[in-house]
């Protein structure tokens, strides 16, 4: 059986100049699943208001983080780690595309298809589902397949949010600082607007459905729900208890977005007497402008300017010996894809 593997990230411009910036940024935001907002109004913002100058103060931070020799820090942490899969599974064709920008899903998928495979494997590298991730890349990719003449059996993981080797892996990360020397631990999770979480729910929203608490059967999809149990399985690998750590979103573009904010967070600990603080973000399996100079820079500033004294980053999963490997994708062929992680 000839198996076929795509991981797939969120995407980067292909340089950090203000062109290329701006047409990356365009394509992100003309998503409907990212801005869920009326079509023509959609088109004027992102064309006329956002992208011409939102594109010059992102391209300034797309420069910090490019390297001399391989560009995009992005790209790099995906290819390396699509070079790792590629050991890994000899007899599988591991590929990886972007859902913004280059490789496109259109290209890979294609070049994927010219090797007539009979079954391929879609990994969105989101561990937890939201429409604005998963579901955009669960929609570019169907939008890719629909014309096909061929299509292989195609296996698509939404998320993983709760994998037992997932949480061990951000254990060992976290294993190299002395965790409980910190007077705070905060998770900070990419935001999603509050309208995206209320959609998992067609009769209730998201705040009636105990999502802080529990998984259930009505939230195992929303976004709130998994990034909350997530942060559980890790403290209590960590033995930190409840009072130790705070769940924050970070990357807001308006206040009706999930809360609390991270930078909000951040500005109130050092008034508490929290000056020792240690940053994790599982929602990024690899490191990018959120990780590198969100947490990295501006909110190191912020909080010293604050009064605080130390911000540590615990860095993502990225392709290391301390990351994930993901092989034996179909453990069993004949009944379903199975994702199996073995930690190097």
């Amino acid at each position: 059986m000839k198996k076929s593997l795509l991981i797939i990230n969120l995407g980067t411009p292909d340089s950090p100049s203000y062109f290329d910036v701006f047409k990356y940024l365009r394509e992100f935001l003309s998503d409907e699943k990212v801005l869920n907002i009326n079509p023509i109004l959609r088109f004027i913002l992102v064309n006329f208001i956002i992208c011409p100058f939102r594109s010059f103060s992102s391209s300034k931070i797309y420069k910090k983080v490019w390297h001399k020799d391989y560009g995009s820090p992005l790209l790099h942490n995906t290819k390396e780690l699509t070079k790792l899969l590629s050991e890994q599974l000899p007899d599988v064709d591991v590929q990886f595309a972007m859902r913004y920008q280059s490789p496109s899903i259109a290209t890979t998928i294609d070049q994927m298809l010219a090797k007539n495979p009979d079954e391929i494997v879609i990994l969105p590298l989101f561990p937890h589902y939201a429409a604005a991730t998963t579901g955009s890349v669960f929609k570019e990719v169907s939008k890719c397949l629909a014309d096909k003449w061929v299509v292989p059996k195609i296996t698509f993981i939404n998320q993983f949010y709760d994998n037992d080797v997932f949480i061990n892996a951000w254990i060992t990360k976290a294993n190299k600082f002395d965790i409980h020397s910190y007077d705070k631990v905060i998770f900070s999770y990419h935001g999603v607007p509050n309208s995206h979480v209320d959609n998992v729910y067609p009769d209730s929203l998201c705040k009636d459905n105990n999502c802080e608490l529990e998984i259930t059967d009505a939230n195992k999809f929303c976004y709130k729900a998994t990034v909350y149990e997530t942060t559980k399985l890790i403290a209590q690998k960590l033995n930190l208890d409840s009072s130790k750590y705070i769940v924050s979103f970070q990357s807001r573009l308006t206040n009706k977005w999930l809360d609390p904010f991270t930078d909000e967070v951040l500005e109130k600990l050092p008034a508490q007497n929290h000056k020792k603080v240690l940053v994790f973000s599982p929602a990024f399996t690899a490191d990018c402008l959120e990780t590198i100079i969100e947490i990295g820079d501006e909110y190191q500033e912020l909080f010293i300017d604050a009064g605080g004294e130390v911000l540590d980053y615990v860095p993502s999963l990225n392709y290391s010996n301390d990351y994930v490997s993901l092989s034996k994708i179909l453990k069993n062929e004949q009944i379903k894809a199975e994702l199996t992680w073995i930690y190097e």
